[in-house]
């Protein structure tokens, strides 16, 4: 395999820029097919972003067996049934996050993969030069010993940093797994494990205000293997002025302190303050496909594996008492 062509199933929002551009800027890697249940905007898309073929449905696509991998943009309900698809007819599988609605689902995937099979999670922020900085920061030792990492998530009803739909599925916890938290914790959560390493145990409580299906406070604790302690805070009914996204690791010698959302990384010891500023890409994906692409070429190791999501999802359950 020297060319990876992709098709995407599920090319909505999140496909439009943040991660389906990139399929055609990363070397050795062509995106060629797109899917969406509505013929329409699936053919829409494909002509704009100058695909050329387009399906309304799951099993039309699977069934070129010019693609080779697929990546899976779908509401979180779809995935395990979708991937299973693409498991049988042998495809490569870059996946969004939640993969799955829950943990129990997230095992039965696990339990899927083999050697024979490869699949990266869309945890994307691993390969943003501002956490690739963070974990320098860590492993070098700037500020010794971590001791403890506090994360404040906390968003007022206009939610600046969820993408809004038509219908509003994120709410609907037959659809995503449980609200706005399900959508974004992912990615702090999977960054805590990325940056820390096993957890041995994890321990949550949520209520809900404003949707009684879904949790919407959601206040979660971890001790890491390694001794690490972690406290987590996610907020989505304060007001404007109240708006906050902050991660700061606390060490013997001082602080790392950065946004999810933004582009800074603050270092603060005793001997100096650094501000370390970064640009990310317009196709935000675009380091973490590139990766993806190597993987699957066999050029380097997986990004981020299933055992990342699993892990991911176990923590999510454990927090909204699942």
């Amino acid at each position: 395999m020297k060319l990876i062509k992709w098709g995407i199933i599920g090319c909505g929002d999140v496909a439009e820029v943040k991660s389906g551009p990139a399929f055609n800027k990363v070397n050795n890697s062509k995106l060629i097919a797109v899917m969406r249940r509505d013929a329409k905007k699936a053919e829409d898309f494909a002509i704009r972003h100058k695909v050329s073929l387009w399906y309304d449905s799951v099993d039309k696509l699977l069934e070129n067996k010019e693609i080779n991998a697929v990546y899976i943009a779908t509401p979180p309900s779809t995935h395990l049934e979708i991937a299973k698809k693409c498991l049988l007819v042998n495809k490569y599988l870059y996946l969004e996050k939640p993969i799955t609605l829950n943990f129990s689902e997230a095992k039965e995937l696990s339990d899927l993969i083999n050697k024979q099979t490869k699949l990266v999670v869309a945890h994307y922020r691993r390969k943003l030069p501002a956490f690739l900085k963070v974990k320098e920061l860590i492993d070098s030792g700037s500020i010794g010993n971590i001791l403890h990492v506090d994360v404040q998530i906390l968003q007022s009803k206009n939610k600046n940093v969820i993408v809004q739909t038509d219908d509003n599925w994120r709410l609907k916890p037959e659809i995503s797994g449980g609200g706005y938290f399900h959508d974004i914790a992912p990615h702090q959560i999977d960054l805590m494990y990325y940056f820390f390493g096993d957890i041995k145990k994890a321990e949550g409580f949520s209520t809900s205000l404003k949707n009684n299906k879904v949790a919407d406070i959601i206040n979660g604790c971890i001790e890491f293997k390694n001794g690490i302690q972690f406290k987590g805070l996610w907020n989505f009914n304060v007001s404007d002025k109240d708006i906050k996204d902050e991660c700061k690791i606390y060490g013997e010698k001082g602080t790392i302190s950065f946004s999810f959302y933004g582009e800074s990384v603050f270092l603060s010891t005793l001997e100096k303050e650094e501000t370390f500023s970064f640009k990310n890409p317009k196709n935000i994906q675009k380091p973490m496909i590139e990766s993806t692409v190597n993987y699957f070429l066999e050029k380097e190791k997986n990004p981020c594996p299933i055992e990342s999501g699993l892990t991911t999802m176990k923590i999510l359950d454990l927090f909204t008492k699942k």
